[in-house]
């Protein structure tokens, strides 16, 4: 009985959910274009994700052609058919802020051209005050259910991504970081080029990229890639951005993502085909300021390392507080305590299987009021890297089967280096550097034991097979 009852308030709760979901247009849709992904689907009890689901998904607005004339109008002073030497009337995609179609410029080039929907920036407020009503609405029904700070991202983010000229901008400016900061990878990662003289706020002409979406594994291993090898190079992609330039992609989620072999035709030493990660869509990023950036990898560092006074020391620091850090630890990881401190070499790889589900489930819902405190505590810069996470390990899954050491080690590794090249840059006295120098020295060590348990992990495995 008591079990029915939870599960009956759970299913109203989640209707209301949809509500807020539903509510407005453009400020809510945009939040949720990966919704088993941002509800965290093993955290979140099933009929909340079950509800929303059957009331979000395939629910992407799709605008007419004399629509996507209007914007074209509007825009270039020109019909699709006149801008472009072909133009296919029939959108490719359709998201919650746009559709994609594909055409061709008179000098032959194959493009994509990203189309707002029509009235999107008119609806904007009310969208947004809607929202406002009914989170302000659900917080008053359910206490503990406290999502106000959504209210001040959406009213941040959204007037970025309806500017398609600030996403082409974060575009440039994405492979210009990997040019310049981390050089190793550089060619691994590619962004669609911006025709510049065919795009305005409400309109995007884009390379056409070819590529398998990330998550499909039949297509990439067709292709004579290796779906550890994406997985590889997805953490390495994402870890940069996020401890070395402090310029994050903040909505990597599958169809966001796509891989193609390296055009240089380079393969690895068992000669496989190297990918190449293509990022789309660039509408939402978030900078991260020195501290908040210095923070954040010190605190992936301590936890892939299992430091309890790091993880500490830095949650506190990030706004978690010393009475949820343990909590927080436990969101960014979704390894229950003792796991996270560890000492365990695989420590916070997870297996993907129902028990792991399962308990991640029942410890959400016995913390729930304490998850939203700490969401709304933390910095909302913070909150997106949460949701980037949230993608990155539902690209993991799709690519593993769950979590892989390797992936870690490769967090930790970068992580580690960003603390150490920041402490370099802050203070130069030889003290100082060969304090520097020696911690970077034990780094080292405990990234080789790290890849020396790899490598054995590897070895048991083909001599299993």
């Amino acid at each position: 009985m008591a079990t029915r009852s939870l599960w009956r308030t759970r299913a109203k709760l989640a209707v209301a959910a949809t509500a807020l979901c539903t509510g407005g247009a453009a400020a809510t849709i945009a939040t949720s274009d990966d919704p088993a992904t941002a509800l965290k689907e093993y955290l979140v009890p099933q009929e909340y994700v079950q509800t929303m689901r059957e009331s979000m998904l395939n629910r992407c607005p799709v605008s007419s052609y004399d629509q996507v004339c209007e914007v074209f109008k509007k825009e270039l002073g020109e019909m699709p058919d006149k801008v472009f030497n072909e133009f296919d009337p029939k959108p490719i995609a359709s998201a919650s802020l746009a559709q994609v179609h594909v055409a061709r410029t008179h000098d032959g080039q194959k493009v994509a051209v990203k189309v707002q929907h029509t009235h999107m920036t008119d609806t904007a407020a009310a969208d947004q005050a809607t929202v406002e009503f009914l989170v302000n609405t659900l917080h008053w029904l359910f206490p503990s259910f406290d999502y106000r700070w959504l209210v001040a991202e959406i009213r941040e983010s959204l007037p970025k991504e309806l500017d398609f000229l600030i996403e082409a901008k974060n575009s440039v400016k994405c492979l210009e970081n990997f040019r310049k900061l981390s050089p190793h990878i550089a060619d691994c990662v590619y962004a669609p080029k911006v025709y510049w003289s065919l795009s305005t706020s409400k309109l995007l002409t884009m390379e056409f990229m070819d590529g398998a979406q990330v998550n499909d594994v039949i297509t990439i291993r067709r292709l004579g890639i290796q779906p550890n090898e994406v997985a590889r190079l997805v953490s390495q992609t994402f870890a940069e951005m996020m401890f070395k330039h402090g310029f994050v992609h903040c909505d990597p989620h599958a169809a966001n993502l796509l891989v193609r072999p390296l055009p240089s035709g380079r393969r690895s030493i068992f000669g496989k085909r190297k990918p190449q990660l293509i990022l789309l869509d660039h509408g939402l990023y978030k900078e991260l300021d020195f501290s908040t950036r210095f923070s954040y990898a010190s605190l992936w560092s301590a936890l892939v390392f299992a430091d309890v006074n790091g993880i500490k020391e830095n949650s506190v620091k990030l706004g978690a507080g010393e009475d949820l850090y343990v909590l927080f630890a436990g969101i960014l990881t979704m390894r229950p305590w003792n796991r996270v401190i560890d000492s365990a070499v695989d420590h916070l790889v997870i297996k993907g299987t129902d028990s792991d589900r399962s308990e991640l489930q029942m410890y959400a819902s016995q913390y729930f009021p304490q998850i939203s405190e700490l969401l709304r505590r933390l910095p909302r810069v913070i909150l997106l890297m949460l949701k980037t996470n949230d993608c990155l390990r539902a690209v993991n899954n799709s690519l593993l089967q769950g979590s892989s050491l390797e992936t870690f080690l490769i967090i930790g590794k970068v992580s580690s280096e960003a603390v150490v090249e920041a402490k370099m840059m802050q203070k130069k006295s030889l003290l100082t550097w060969l304090n520097v120098w020696v911690e970077e020295f034990f780094l080292e060590a405990r990234l080789l034991a790290m890849q020396m348990a790899l490598w054995l992990f590897h070895v048991r495995k083909a001599l299993a097979w």
